[in-house]
């Protein structure tokens, strides 16, 4: 009868888990960096007390975003009216989470900065050695700061209207990187028309205003020109 009881115990667990992973995107985010690291471990003269850290570590967030999940269910399940004890409550789990993901990035920074580091300094070298790689990670910086700034504004889809113009932020990202690239006048030139005419477009098709097009092209050029003197 105990064996019974205590096998129950454990599939009702394994339910618990099982439950947490598919229903909270977190727990998978955890879930997936998670055997991210330990896939890394591999690769790392790591002595036996520095993998005991980073297991715990790990178990300590995802046992974190358990509770959370559990205070959060039980509070929905009992309070149906908005409880402003009910929100401090939520609060307060959700900041247990984010204490234990911080503490996890302090730990993998301690425990990794050593031994990634001269594999950094390789990748950096070679990015410097490859311009297209620079105007890959501007363009992806542009990209992700355009969408920022849509989200904060809320008005305009991804690639749709919006402050800022996507589309002009990026035509003035490639035209900045060619300049780099290039170092021709003529070239140059070429490529500041052509993403006039895009941004131009963008106006006469009523998609933005004039503002937007123009933060958008500010926004590509400055900071392609920020990433290019950083890493260059």
């Amino acid at each position: 009868m105990k064996s019974r009881n205590l096998i129950d115990s454990f599939n009702y667990a394994i339910e618990g888990i099982l439950h947490v992973f598919k229903t909270q995107r977190n727990m998978k985010i955890h879930f997936a960096i998670a055997i991210a690291v330990l896939f890394f471990c591999l690769f790392l003269d790591l002595t036996r007390v520095e993998f005991v850290i980073i297991l715990f570590t790990i178990s300590l967030v995802l046992i974190a975003e358990m509770i959370n999940t559990a205070i959060e269910t039980t509070i929905d399940m009992l309070v149906k009216n908005y409880n402003p004890m009910a929100k401090i409550a939520k609060n307060v789990a959700a900041g247990a989470v984010l204490i234990a993901a911080v503490n996890s990035m302090l730990v993998a920074y301690l425990i990794f900065f050593d031994r990634v580091n001269p594999w950094t300094k390789i990748v950096l070298v070679k990015i410097r050695e490859s311009p297209i790689h620079v105007t890959v990670i501007s363009i992806l910086v542009v990209v992700f700061l355009t969408l920022i700034l849509k989200v904060y504004f809320k008005k305009g889809t991804p690639m749709r209207g919006g402050m800022p113009s996507a589309h002009s932020a990026i035509a003035f990202s490639v035209a900045t990187a060619i300049t780099f690239m290039t170092a021709n006048a003529f070239i140059s030139t070429l490529s500041f028309l052509l993403a006039l005419m895009v941004a131009e477009s963008r106006v006469e098709g009523k998609i933005h205003t004039f503002s937007q097009v123009f933060v958008g092209a500010i926004l590509g050029i400055l900071f392609t020109v920020l990433i290019f003197q950083i890493i260059r």
